[in-house]
């Protein structure tokens, strides 16, 4: 077996063609040629280097940014104010609402919106089964209040017959002491026997000792006597006490207004049933009145009672206080309730909506620049300060912020220049350029 060369693709060439001057021409232009490539190979380098260069500035924060399409605040320095803003609803600080004590029918006497006096009669409630109830309670009232009385007519009588029976036994004994008498003497003079005058002291000693029995139980019988009495008052009184309360809970069926105000919600109709314990109507006092508003879940643990604050209503401000904090988070909201001050503004309705401004410190000769989304963009560890028209990353750190300003505690100097707002779109870069 032979191996096959590359003879079958071999073509002879003839010495007459390599004396044409064609050939003399292409050996003449072989340097020209060369020195193409050189010319290509040093543009390719050329633009290597360039794409380098552009790369390496793409990467360096050589990015262009509209300078519209950010803000650009100054770092200065002064007393940050620490406020929160918000918008709140009034609400009456008093505005209870009256309910029906037992069950029954209503009869309303006023209308939402009637001016009502202290002790002005609101509403009736029409229960016969508590009023029957009442008129129960009164008879064993009066029937334990007999027995009372009786105890004490039938103690009377018991202390009188002891008393009748001590004072019979005092007579006793003294008959006693006269009769030894008259038989001692007679005996002295020999007229009576010497048993007789025995049988005189013997009913002398009876006599003793029955005035002395007679004594205690003199005693005995007061005492029993007292206690018995005693016990017939106490139910009396216990009775007493069942029928003031039943008295009250008829008295209960008339709603009263509370305080000078203004009646709020009328909650049934006119002559109907309502159960025990239904709301029927709500008060509303005039002269004190609140306002409500909801602060950020993050604001609220530097809130304090007593914080001053500021309502305005009709342009003009007025001075209040943080009067209540609700101790529960609900949709990353705190409720609080600010309560005015001094004089609070004329002619407020129930939920009226308020601007309010609450302070709660000042800090004094501070760095800092205006608020932006540039404090939760960088989670408050960095931001973009300026130098000339490029903006570069920087770590800094915040502290305490307000509604238009956030203090700098670190990174940035008087002066400075920081994107506030706007630097979202820079992505990963450490340096980009504004113009």
């Amino acid at each position: 077996m032979s191996i096959r060369d590359t003879s079958a693709q071999d073509r002879p060439i003839s010495h007459a063609s390599h004396a044409s001057p064609t050939s003399g021409a292409r050996r003449l232009s072989l340097p020209a040629f060369k020195k193409s490539y050189v010319i290509a190979g040093a543009a390719g380098l050329g633009l290597l280097l360039l794409a380098g260069w552009v790369a390496s500035g793409w990467s360096s924060g050589s990015r262009s940014v509209d300078a519209s399409r950010v803000r650009i605040a100054e770092v200065t320095r002064g007393d940050l104010v620490r406020d929160i803003s918000a918008d709140g609803k009034v609400i009456a600080a008093n505005s209870p609402t009256l309910y029906a004590i037992a069950g029954g029918v209503v009869t309303l006497k006023v209308v939402a919106g009637d001016a009502v006096k202290k002790g002005q009669a609101l509403a009736e409630i029409d229960s016969p089964e508590l009023r029957s109830k009442l008129a129960q309670e009164e008879a064993t009232l009066a029937s334990l209040e007999a027995e009372a009385g009786r105890a004490a007519l039938d103690a009377q009588l018991q202390r009188a017959a002891a008393r009748k029976s001590l004072d019979e036994a005092a007579i006793a004994r003294q008959a006693a002491v006269r009769d030894l008498e008259r038989y001692q003497r007679a005996f002295e003079g020999g007229a009576v026997a010497q048993v007789d005058v025995a049988k005189a002291q013997d009913t002398l000693k009876s006599a003793d000792i029955g005035l002395s029995h007679a004594k205690g139980d003199a005693v005995l019988t007061g005492e029993g006597a007292g206690l018995d009495t005693r016990n017939k008052r106490l139910l009396a009184d216990r009775q007493r006490s069942v029928v003031v309360e039943m008295q009250r809970q008829v008295d209960a069926l008339t709603l009263r207004a509370p305080f000078d105000g203004q009646v709020g919600q009328v909650q049934v109709a006119q002559r109907a049933s309502v159960a025990q314990n239904a709301p029927v109507l709500s008060v509303v006092d005039l002269t004190e009145f609140e306002v409500e508003i909801r602060i950020p879940e993050s604001f609220a643990r530097d809130l304090g009672i007593g914080m001053p604050a500021e309502i305005r209503a009709g342009g003009a401000p007025y001075q209040a206080h943080v009067a209540a904090v609700s101790p529960e988070v609900v949709n990353g909201e705190v409720t609080s309730r600010l309560r005015f001050s001094g004089k609070q503004p004329p002619g407020l309705r129930q939920n009226q909506r308020l601007s309010a401004r609450i302070v709660m410190d000042t800090r004094k000769n501070v760095l800092q620049v205006e608020r932006g989304p540039f404090v939760d963009e960088g989670g408050g560890r960095s931001a973009w300060v300026m130098d000339g028209d490029t903006a570069i990353k920087r770590p800094v750190r915040i502290g305490a912020s307000s509604i238009n300003a956030v203090e700098l505690l670190d990174g940035v100097k008087e002066g400075d220049r920081i994107v506030v707002s706007g630097s979202d779109q820079f992505g990963d870069a450490e340096q980009i350029s504004i113009h």
